[in-house]
Protein backbone atom coordinates (compact mmCIF):
# COMPACT_ATOMS: atom_id res chain seq x y z
CA UNK A 1 0.00 0.00 0.00
CA UNK A 2 3.09 2.59 1.25
CA UNK A 3 4.90 1.55 -2.61
CA UNK A 4 0.96 2.59 -4.44
CA UNK A 5 0.60 5.73 -2.39
CA UNK A 6 4.65 6.55 -2.66
CA UNK A 7 4.10 6.32 -6.39
CA UNK A 8 1.00 8.30 -7.03
CA UNK A 9 2.63 10.56 -5.40
CA UNK A 10 5.88 11.04 -6.97
CA UNK A 11 3.92 10.93 -10.37
CA UNK A 12 1.67 14.23 -8.79
CA UNK A 13 4.74 15.68 -8.08
CA UNK A 14 6.24 15.09 -11.75
CA UNK A 15 3.00 15.95 -13.01
CA UNK A 16 2.89 19.66 -11.12
CA UNK A 17 6.80 20.28 -12.01
CA UNK A 18 6.23 19.72 -15.79
CA UNK A 19 3.59 22.41 -15.42
CA UNK A 20 4.93 24.76 -13.93
CA UNK A 21 8.02 24.63 -16.41
CA UNK A 22 5.61 25.13 -19.16
CA UNK A 23 5.81 28.92 -19.91
CA UNK A 24 3.25 29.03 -22.77
CA UNK A 25 3.70 31.92 -25.53
CA UNK A 26 6.07 35.10 -24.69
CA UNK A 27 6.58 38.11 -27.05
CA UNK A 28 10.02 39.54 -26.65
CA UNK A 29 10.60 42.88 -28.34
CA UNK A 30 13.89 43.87 -29.18
CA UNK A 31 13.03 47.57 -28.42
CA UNK A 32 9.97 48.55 -26.90
CA UNK A 33 10.13 52.73 -27.50
CA UNK A 34 11.59 54.17 -30.96
CA UNK A 35 12.49 57.98 -31.18
CA UNK A 36 12.04 59.05 -34.57
CA UNK A 37 13.37 62.47 -33.63
CA UNK A 38 12.28 65.83 -35.89
CA UNK A 39 9.99 65.57 -38.32
CA UNK A 40 8.29 68.38 -40.54
CA UNK A 41 4.02 68.29 -40.55
CA UNK A 42 2.27 65.90 -42.96
CA UNK A 43 5.47 63.66 -42.98
CA UNK A 44 4.69 60.07 -42.68
CA UNK A 45 7.55 58.08 -40.97
CA UNK A 46 7.62 54.26 -40.27
CA UNK A 47 9.06 51.87 -37.94
CA UNK A 48 9.19 48.24 -38.14
CA UNK A 49 9.20 46.47 -34.20
CA UNK A 50 10.89 43.31 -34.14
CA UNK A 51 9.91 40.62 -31.75
CA UNK A 52 10.85 37.02 -30.94
CA UNK A 53 8.41 34.12 -29.15
CA UNK A 54 10.34 32.84 -26.54
CA UNK A 55 7.80 30.70 -25.18
CA UNK A 56 7.43 27.52 -25.92
CA UNK A 57 3.91 27.22 -27.80
CA UNK A 58 2.93 29.44 -30.63
CA UNK A 59 2.01 33.00 -30.40
CA UNK A 60 -0.79 34.51 -32.07
CA UNK A 61 -1.42 38.42 -32.00
CA UNK A 62 -4.93 39.16 -31.82
CA UNK A 63 -5.14 42.80 -32.19
CA UNK A 64 -2.88 45.83 -32.08
CA UNK A 65 -4.40 49.03 -30.95
CA UNK A 66 -3.42 52.80 -31.10
CA UNK A 67 -4.41 55.93 -29.19
CA UNK A 68 -5.90 57.97 -32.67
CA UNK A 69 -6.01 57.50 -36.12
CA UNK A 70 -2.75 58.91 -36.80
CA UNK A 71 -0.61 55.77 -36.39
CA UNK A 72 -1.40 53.00 -37.88
CA UNK A 73 -0.50 48.97 -37.36
CA UNK A 74 0.21 46.25 -39.36
CA UNK A 75 0.75 42.85 -38.05
CA UNK A 76 1.31 39.03 -38.79
CA UNK A 77 -1.66 37.01 -38.63
CA UNK A 78 -0.18 33.81 -38.29
CA UNK A 79 1.12 32.01 -35.44
CA UNK A 80 4.47 33.00 -34.31
CA UNK A 81 6.31 29.43 -33.83
CA UNK A 82 8.26 29.36 -30.55
CA UNK A 83 11.68 30.80 -31.00
CA UNK A 84 10.70 32.60 -34.45
CA UNK A 85 10.60 36.19 -35.08
CA UNK A 86 8.13 38.57 -36.01
CA UNK A 87 7.51 42.32 -37.26
CA UNK A 88 4.99 45.20 -36.25
CA UNK A 89 5.14 47.73 -39.19
CA UNK A 90 3.79 51.35 -37.46
CA UNK A 91 3.32 53.95 -39.92
CA UNK A 92 2.66 57.93 -38.30
CA UNK A 93 0.82 60.46 -40.04
CA UNK A 94 2.03 64.10 -38.47
CA UNK A 95 -0.44 65.82 -40.75
CA UNK A 96 -2.02 68.15 -38.18
CA UNK A 97 0.01 67.59 -35.28
CA UNK A 98 2.73 69.62 -33.80
CA UNK A 99 5.33 69.61 -30.81
CA UNK A 100 6.79 66.57 -29.15
CA UNK A 101 3.82 63.28 -30.09
CA UNK A 102 4.15 59.92 -27.92
CA UNK A 103 1.94 57.20 -29.47
CA UNK A 104 1.47 54.77 -27.37
CA UNK A 105 0.91 51.09 -29.36
CA UNK A 106 -1.28 47.90 -27.40
CA UNK A 107 -0.33 44.61 -28.88
CA UNK A 108 -2.93 41.96 -27.65
CA UNK A 109 -1.80 38.14 -28.12
CA UNK A 110 -2.54 35.12 -26.23
CA UNK A 111 0.32 35.53 -24.49
CA UNK A 112 0.05 35.83 -20.70
CA UNK A 113 0.64 39.53 -20.45
CA UNK A 114 -0.17 42.45 -22.64
CA UNK A 115 2.54 44.54 -24.45
CA UNK A 116 2.83 48.46 -24.62
CA UNK A 117 4.99 49.11 -27.25
CA UNK A 118 5.85 53.20 -28.25
CA UNK A 119 6.81 55.87 -30.69
CA UNK A 120 7.55 59.21 -30.03
CA UNK A 121 8.54 62.55 -32.28
CA UNK A 122 8.91 66.42 -32.11
CA UNK A 123 6.63 67.56 -35.01
CA UNK A 124 7.78 71.35 -36.33
CA UNK A 125 5.42 73.25 -38.07
CA UNK A 126 7.46 75.17 -41.27
CA UNK A 127 6.34 78.92 -40.96
CA UNK A 128 6.01 80.11 -44.99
Amino acid sequence: MKKILFTLLFGLFCFVVNAQEAKGPVITFAENTYEFGDIHQGDVVEHTFKFTNSGDAPLVITNVTTTCGCTAPKWPKEPIAPGDEGQILVKFNSRGKRGVQNKPITVYSNAKQTTRISITTNVLVDNK
